[in-house]
């Protein structure tokens, strides 16, 4: 290989003159360098004296045929296999005209495959073939006979003839098969339904030497070829199939060709062969700028060529835009942007570099110029070639690039080729990476023709220098993207290897699927990446996601929670646009889809509450009480009729508890902030849901005389200590004139009536699942005689039973007692008389049966999961209990120990000095810690689940919010605590 400066590119496919029909040895000009002379001249030698080799022996003397064979002793495995193994073809290849010895190869073959029915045989028709022609071209091309276009185009030809060969024979035996009715079996092609395009180099007759052919298989499913009854589907599938295993399956012979079909409409989830209509309404809705890129190339290779024209010509306003295309610059820049070669990703080297897709490799030469083609070619029908050479020359002569440009990169892409393709003739791989090791390195150098490696290398590393100069100035002006974690190439048909290595060392436990993922959203196959402009902002975003993800803790988890959301999206462009604007919303985003599966699982089934977070101030909003309470009334002048009034306020729960969720985990609240705004909510949701049935029960029913009524909130809901898992603890508590018991509607109902099926109405209003899912659990078994009591209690019932029937423990729930829905004046007065019933003294047995309850507690439902912080020995049950003890025991004395919450009992036992200081503050950050944990918890996992068994993300999430470094150190500060509090708890009780 010597540099050579760029042919014309439309007269490079030329003879060069007085060489018309001389023989291939007498066109030799050239030989590679030997590296081991003497093993090679051996291996020559040794074949020459074979008896097969007598016409070879009688060349042996003519210029450069033996230095040529040595040079494929020497150099190349493959080729001399190819040589050594016939040595009468070896010398026929020798003897004959090369155009025209392909040409009688590729005729006998395809004759020979129309003649066979047996598949075996075709088989081996076709592999012979193959050998042949790529023995004599690449004797051109070692020989200096041939130019890299003549060479790729000889390629090219013959991988034509190979597809049409074997597409031929699987026609025909369709046809015998029954499956397809052929117009002729001479030429069982034309009208056969089916038609197969060649894309990339074999697309634009410069196909490598080792090279895959890129193939997209298209099909009319209403074609007349299809027997009566036939499946278009299944005809056709089966027989890309069976051309498939016709030439890539490999034999004794070997191969054919390596058939890609990645390059069809979302490879993914489309079968093998793809219909025609899938196809035009893909590209319509779907196509991306990197497919039209592809389709340059494009050409009907074999079948209907007819039906393969009409296919392209429809195509034609999807490749080529009509106005020039500045619109789609800035996706390109985003195809750039994901490619090997992006700017600063590798340096220019030598040494195990990729002379394809490495900086200033052959990708960037396509690239530059496809690019550009795809923002003039509208208007410019001359910029529609297919050639990257003839493409360089029109865009030089139009003036888009200069001179300069297109002699450096003409003469950088035939040099680079040429190394490409005597990487690929040593073993047949399809490989564009330099040997790394310096003594291989030398040796190839010696192939390609420099005698001394350093030449090699600094031949390379001019061009390569010029590529990556002028790749550079085409993009000058694009923005950056951060490329220090290394490649993330998600756009184009292939899996990029350097991607997955990428995302393995980002912690993704399965980085093929993350990565099929990813490629499946610039596909379109998520309804809301479906617009070119999502999937434009989506490819910009993408890098800063993956990240963001990488830092969740679990990454495949965030990944696939994202992808389960966007299933649900119908639209995602503002969310895409927020995130890529907002990195440490971002972040905050990828931890709740890998840290918090819990809240996550809200996401996915519920992805418009993801509208939340468009507003940039969602973590910065400080939410008061009434807040909550007036966005719920909104509900009530919204909603007409029940169902939908059920399903707007599920909606609206789930709306704001969403961002209380995701204030939680950002640090912008406390975790007790948290439940105070849990709680707020839900007193909110209760009270307009009661109202709401209150409406409807007076347009039916009319109203009671001076009927009022209120619903109490007890446990968590009461003292202000919600979770994002929390049930409701209610008491619905009503009164009346009892002169007059009657509601005055059209269908009257008695007070108790029309009270208990308010309440009845009210839970299920709370608690059944409509479409929207389910709301809250609720437990109404603290009202008067439990689950035997009635489900709504009158005022003076619900005080005479506290006064003279409740039991210890319901006053110790009524510590926690307070009115979150209802008539103000009601609330006023049950306040007032539960106020009463907790400052009543107590009896001496008080103490005994905190001790007896908490007993019972433990027996029926354990204590001892160390996990359960609340029923667990020395857990939040045990400081609750305390507090409400103090409560009950000192009220009558101390009123202002009141309170519902159980932190205000306790600091104030702590002021009046009945209870120890130090307890107290023990007490105190035993409730802080479990509390924190609690919320953590119940935002992250479900009830019950194992923290030790979660992912890294939600135990460290954990360990966060104890403001400790680990889950080691959670669990052993908590066994600390909870033994702390299990000692105060038995002192105190036992002491009273």
């Amino acid at each position: 290989m010597t540099e050579r400066k760029p042919q014309n590119p439309a007269r490079a496919a030329d003879r060069p003159e007085g060489e018309a029909d001389l023989p291939l040895y007498r066109r030799l000009r050239q030989a590679p360098r030997l590296t081991d002379r003497r093993r090679a001249r051996g291996g020559v030698d040794d074949l020459l004296q074979s008896d097969a080799a007598a016409d070879l022996r009688a060349l042996a003397g003519e210029p450069y045929v033996k230095p040529l064979l040595e040079a494929l002793a020497d150099h190349s495995p493959f080729l001399w296999r190819l040589a050594a193994c016939d040595p009468g073809r070896l010398a026929q290849c020798l003897l004959s005209d090369p155009d025209a010895r392909i040409d009688a190869c590729l005729k006998t073959m395809s004759a020979a495959c129309d003649e066979t029915a047996d598949e075996a045989v075709a088989m081996r028709i076709l592999r012979r073939a193959k050998q042949e022609t790529a023995l004599l071209i690449a004797l051109e091309d070692l020989g200096g006979v041939t130019d890299v276009v003549r060479t790729t185009a000889a390629l090219s030809r013959a991988a034509d003839a190979f597809l049409k060969a074997a597409l031929r024979f699987l026609l025909r035996e369709a046809h015998h098969a029954g499956s397809l009715k052929l117009a002729s079996l001479a030429e069982p092609e034309t009208g056969c339904g089916l038609v197969i395009l060649a894309l990339g180099k074999l697309g634009a007759n410069e196909l490598n030497y080792s090279s895959d052919v890129d193939l997209a298989v298209f099909y009319d499913p209403e074609s007349s070829a299809l027997a009566e009854g036939a499946a278009a589907s299944a005809v056709f599938v089966r027989l890309t199939k069976r051309l498939v295993k016709l030439l890539q399956e490999r034999t004794v012979d070997s191969y054919v060709l390596r058939v890609d079909l990645r390059l069809r409409p979302d490879p993914g989830s489309t079968a093998v062969a793809v219909s025609l209509p899938a196809a035009y309404s893909y590209y319509e809705m779907l196509g991306q700028n990197w497919e039209r890129a592809a389709y340059i190339k494009a050409r009907p290779a074999a079948g209907d060529s007819a039906l393969g024209r009409t296919f392209l010509a429809t195509l034609t306003p999807f490749i080529w835009r009509k106005y020039f295309d500045y619109a789609a610059i800035a996706d390109i820049h985003a195809m750039k942007r994901q490619i090997h070669a992006v700017r600063g990703h590798a340096e220019v080297t030598v040494p195990g570099h990729d002379v394809k897709l490495g900086r200033g490799g052959i990708r960037e030469i396509e690239f530059f110029v496809q690019t550009q083609q795809l923002i003039f070619g509208g208007k410019r029908p001359n910029l529609r070639g297919s050639r990257t050479l003839d493409m360089l020359a029109e865009l030089g002569a139009d003036g888009w690039v200069t001179g300069e440009a297109v002699n450096d990169l003409s003469a950088a892409y035939i040099i680079l080729r040429e190394v490409e393709h005597r990487l690929q003739m040593v073993a047949d791989e399809q490989t564009q990476r330099l040997p790394a090791d310096r003594e291989e390195l030398s040796r190839f150098s010696r192939f390609c023709g420099f005698a001394k490696e350093q030449d090699f290398e600094t031949c390379l590393m001019r061009h390569m220098g010029r590529v990556s100069h002028h790749y550079a100035r085409l993009f000058e002006d694009a923005p950056a993207l951060d490329a220090e974690v290394g490649s993330l190439v998600f756009a184009g048909a292939e899996a990029d290897p350097e991607t997955l290595e990428t995302l393995a060392r980002l912690g993704f436990k399965e980085p093929a699927k993350a990565l099929e993922t990813i490629r499946g959203w610039h596909f379109g196959r998520r309804p809301a990446v479906r617009t070119p402009h999502a999937r434009e902002v989506l490819t910009e975003l993408v890098p800063g996601l993956v990240q963001a993800f990488a830092s969740s803790g679990d990454p495949d988890m965030a990944l696939a929670g994202f992808d389960s959301a966007l299933a649900r999206m119908p639209a995602a462009v503002e969310l895409f646009s927020l995130l890529k604007s907002n990195p440490r919303l971002c972040e905050l985003f990828a931890d709740i889809l890998g840290g918090a599966p819990r809240l996550a699982r809200m996401v996915i089934n519920n992805p418009h509450i993801l509208d939340a977070t468009v507003d940039p101030r969602i973590l910065e909003t400080p939410i008061d009480d009434s807040v909550y309470g007036q966005r719920a009334a909104r509900l009530l002048g919204a909603s007409a009729h029940l169902e939908e009034f059920l399903d707007a306020l599920r909606d609206f729960a789930k709306e704001e508890m969403f961002p209380i969720g995701l204030k939680l985990m950002s640090g912008a609240i406390s975790p007790m902030a948290a439940a105070r705004d849990y709680s707020s909510l839900a007193g909110a949701i209760v009270e307009a849901a009661l109202a709401f049935i209150e409406r409807l029960f007076a347009a039916e029913h009319g109203r009671v005389p001076a009927g009022r009524c209120i619903v109490l909130g007890l446990g968590k809901l009461g003292s202000y200590e919600m979770t994002a898992a929390s049930d409701l603890d209610l008491i619905l508590i009503y009164d009346f004139d009892r002169d007059r018991p009657e509601s005055d509607g059209a269908r009257p109902l008695h007070a108790v009536q029309y009270y208990t099926r308010i309440a009845q109405r009210l839970i299920s209003a709370l608690t059944v699942a409509t479409k929207r899912g389910p709301l809250y659990e609720v437990d109404m078994r603290l009202r008067p005689s439990g689950r035997q009591g009635p489900v709504a209690t009158q005022l003076r019932s619900f005080v005479e039973y506290q006064n003279n029937a409740a039991e210890t423990w319901e006053h110790m729930a009524l510590t926690r007692a307070r009115p979150v829905a209802g008539d103000c004046g009601l609330s006023l007065e049950t306040g007032e008389a539960i106020r009463a019933v907790l400052m009543r003294e107590r009896p001496a047995k008080l103490a005994r049966d905190v001790v007896e309850m908490r007993k019972l507690i433990a027996s029926v439902k354990g204590d001892k999961d160390p996990w359960d912080l609340k029923l667990a020995s020395g857990g939040l049950i045990d400081i609750e209990f305390l507090a409400q003890y103090l409560l009950l025991r000192h009220a009558h004395a101390h009123p202002s120990l009141i309170s519902v919450s159980t932190s205000a009992v306790l600091e104030t036992a702590a002021e009046l000095r009945l209870i120890e200081r130090e307890d107290a503050r023990t007490l105190l950050d035993a409730l802080r810690l479990m509390t924190n944990v609690t919320q953590m918890l119940r935002l992250t996992l479900d009830p019950g689940a194992d923290p030790r068994l979660a992912s890294e993300a939600v135990q460290r999430r954990l360990a966060n919010a104890a403001e400790l470094p680990s889950i080691s150190a959670l669990e052993s500060d908590l066994v600390e605590a909870r033994s702390k509090v299990r000692g105060i708890f038995r002192q105190v009780l036992s002491a009273h």
